[in-house]
Parts: structure tokens; sequence; C-alpha cells
């Protein structure tokens, strides 16, 4: 079993939050509801030149991608088949990071698992080649890197209302106050948001309370009152509303199957 991160480099820290590596057999469980943060992932199997993508309401249903896949922003669950966990690569971006290096918009990526060929053409293939053949987990971080240099489509540059708006966004769910505090208008700063990030403002921080509500939840007893209210929810209700609808999930059954991979629940 093997794992293995690295933090990016130079331009390129501000746009992915890490490059990882896992090898290893598949666990018991077939698959796993995988939860959404508001951020974009890049993920080639190793292994078989195949992904999976499960219709989430009927996981008998799926369709077969290339090896090379892009996750795009998502504002619900979606199905990860561990089988295909065996060996993998890949970068996770940080909140909007991945759009400099589409040839199109974000938003047209939310909720969606995409080919990497059908975004970055021939390359997407090559680039899976190499990684296959590349001789340790360094060499692949360097492809990785490399890669994403190359297929830059814009400036490493969020608009600078969108980099205030990120920012404010991890203290505040007050989309108004940030917005009118940017200058400009709601239906500019939605469309900008959209753009850039995948998801509207609204969908952005309610992914990212959710992500809050995740880390506050102790082990043992729980009293969802209090964690509900430190999140940034009107009650409890409002809770278990926005989380079974996000997560598949009642907080509960969350809390009763979670593991240290927060984000990753086993479907047994």
């Amino acid at each position: 079993m093997g794992y293995s991160t690295r933090k990016a480099r130079g331009a390129l820290a501000g746009f992915v939050d890490l490059l990882w590596w896992s090898e290893g057999p598949a666990p018991v469980h077939r698959m796993e509801r995988l939860l959404p943060d508001g951020s974009a992932e890049l993920v080639v199997n190793l292994n078989e030149d195949q992904c999976r993508v499960y219709d989430p309401r009927d996981p008998t249903r799926y369709e077969r991608l290339p090896g090379g896949v892009v996750v795009g922003p998502h504002s619900n669950f979606f199905l990860l088949d561990t089988a295909e966990q065996q060996s993998v690569v890949g970068i996770h971006f940080r909140p909007g990071g991945v759009f400099p290096f589409l040839p199109l918009p974000a938003s047209e990526l939310h909720g969606l698992q995409v080919g990497l060929d059908d975004l970055w053409g021939g390359f997407a293939r090559e680039l899976r080649e190499c990684l296959v053949a590349a001789p340790n987990v360094e060499a692949r971080f360097d492809l990785l890197e490399t890669a994403l240099l190359r297929q830059l489509a814009r400036p490493l540059a969020h608009h600078p209302a969108i980099a205030y708006a990120l920012r404010e966004f991890r203290a505040t769910h007050s989309i108004a106050r940030v917005r009118e505090a940017t200058g400009l208008s709601e239906r500019r700063f939605i469309e900008l948001f959209r753009q850039q990030i995948g998801l509207t403002p609204k969908l952005y921080c309610r992914v990212r309370r959710f992500q809050s509500t995740l880390r506050r939840i102790p082990q043992g007893p729980v009293d969802w009152a209090d964690v509900a209210v430190s999140s940034g929810y009107f009650d409890q209700a409002h809770l278990i509303h926005d989380f079974r609808a996000i997560s598949g999930l009642s907080p509960g059954e969350y809390a009763a199957s979670r593991t240290p991979h927060l984000n990753h629940v086993p479907i047994v």
C-alpha cells in the first residue's frame, strides 16, 4: 500500500492544492460516496485505461470513459468505483483552480466527470502513457505539473472580484455583502463566479458550509443543534435538509459510517 502527496510549485501553487498518488489493493467495499467540496480533480487510472462513471440514482448504470478524467466541481455526491483505485495519480485543485487549464468555462463541468481527451485532445493519451511509464512518484508529479503549464488556456489569475470573494467566503456566507464590496452588479458577479469557480456563489457557499459541518462533527455523541448553529445553519432542521440534499445521507447516517477520509463514505 502506498500513498504520497506533494504541494504544487511556483505559480501553480495558487491553483493546485496538491498532487497525489495512491496504490494498493481495492478495499472490501465496492463503492464509495464521494462528497463535494466545491473544487475539481484530475484523475488518471494507471492500472487500466478506463474509468466508470455511475448514475448516483441507479448504481447499476454507468458509462465508460478513458483512463484520464476531470471531475468538475460538484454540489452533490457522486459514486466512486473502488476497483479503479488500485493505482491512481491525480491533481486536487483549489476551489476555482481548474479554470485556467480548461478550453471552456468551469461552469460547463458542474456536476460532471469528463474524459481528459475531450478537454486536452491527443495530449491526454500521451500524458497517461508517460505517467504509466514513469520510474517513480516524483517523476509522475513532475509530469503532471509540466502538463498543466503546457495546457494553460488563460493566465494564472482570477478576476480580482472573484479572488476577493474566495478569500471572504472562508469567513462569511453573506453573498450580498461580498458582492457589494466588489462593485459588480449581481448578474455580472454571478456570471464571473460561475465561469471561474464552476458553481454559483450560492451553491459554492452551501457546499463550503457543508464541508465546515463535516469537520465539526465530533467522535461519539453529537449535539446536532450545536453543530447546526456553529456551522451557520438556521436550526437543526435546516442542517438535516441540506445535509441529505448534498450527501444523500442524514447527518446521523454519515456519522455512523464516517472514515478518516471525511469525503469518502463506504457503501457496504
